[in-house]
This record gives C-alpha cells, structure tokens and sequence, in this order.
C-alpha cells in the first residue's frame, strides 16, 4: 500500500493530500478559493493554445452555436422550481385533547369545533387577514378573540357596533 503523501497548494501554501485518482496532476487544495484559481488558470492554459485562440470568435463558430441550441433546445432551461422560502418557523402540533359532544348547547357548537382544530382557526385567520406571520396572526387572532367575547357578553337586542 503507498503512503500518502502531502502536497503544497500552489495558491495558498497549505499541505493537503491530493486526490488518489488525480494525484500526479492535482496542484490546488479542495477550498474554493483555491478551486477559482485553479479554474481560471486552466482556462487560461486552454486559450493561449493556437488552435483554441478564435474558439469563441467569427461567423463560424456563431453558427456553430446556433446548430447546438437548435440541437438542445432545453439545455439552459431549469429542470426544478426554485425552492419556496419559509417565511415563519414550523407550529408544533398539539393535541386537542376529548370533546365531549354530549349535551352541547347550539350556541356552543362552533367554539368547540374551533377549540377542537386549531390549524383550521389559524388558516381561516391567514386567509381573512392575507398574513402569513405568526406574530400577525396571532394579533389578528387575539382582535378576533376579543370581538367574539364582546359580542357573547352582549345580551339580546343590544347592537354589536357601537354608537357614534
């Protein structure tokens, strides 16, 4: 078995231990500052090569391309959306616990179903409000919280809104 040897990067002197499949070729380390400069100086390599010089210039290689992107027409195209940014941490689910539903008054019914699905409050709240937040939500939630109560306490006759 061979000794792993060190080797010198070339950009910023450090030892590292080349890669055993390149590692009579392999100059620079593996951190990508050093990769850039690695990079940049093959590229360099390739275009002072004469037969390289006018790779990129004049009519025929234009046309060159163009026959390849005709050829390729999906090539610079993404193959998957960007991925969503989460504007808000993930909610730990909670347990709603065991409604009784025996003996329930008809005016209590939709506060126990409210009680009972707290992600359908907090998606009827985001919907009605457009927030996405959770800090908004929940300051919607506590208004809303607060006209309902208002609203129960009021006896029957009495206006929900308040005179001028």
């Amino acid at each position: 078995m061979k000794q792993k040897t060190t080797r010198k990067c070339l950009n910023c002197s450090e030892q590292f231990f080349p890669d055993p499949r390149n590692r009579e070729r392999q100059c620079h380390c593996g951190k990508p500052e050093c990769q850039k400069v690695s990079k940049a100086e093959s590229q360099r390599r390739w275009t002072r090569k004469p037969e390289n010089k006018n790779y990129f210039r004049g009519a025929e290689n234009t046309d060159r391309v163009r026959q390849w992107r005709k050829a390729n027409p999906g090539y610079r195209r993404k193959k998957k959306p960007d991925p969503v940014d989460v504007q808000q941490d993930s909610c730990d689910t909670q347990d709603a616990g065991v409604v009784d539903v025996v003996g329930l008054e008809a005016g209590g019914v939709l506060q126990d179903v409210c009680l009972v699905q707290p992600a359908l409050l907090v998606g009827i709240i985001a919907v009605l409000t457009g927030h996405v937040q959770q800090e908004d939500i929940a300051s919607s939630a506590r208004s809303f919280l607060a006209r309902g109560a208002d609203i129960l306490r009021m006896g029957r006759g009495e206006c929900a809104v308040p005179e001028i």
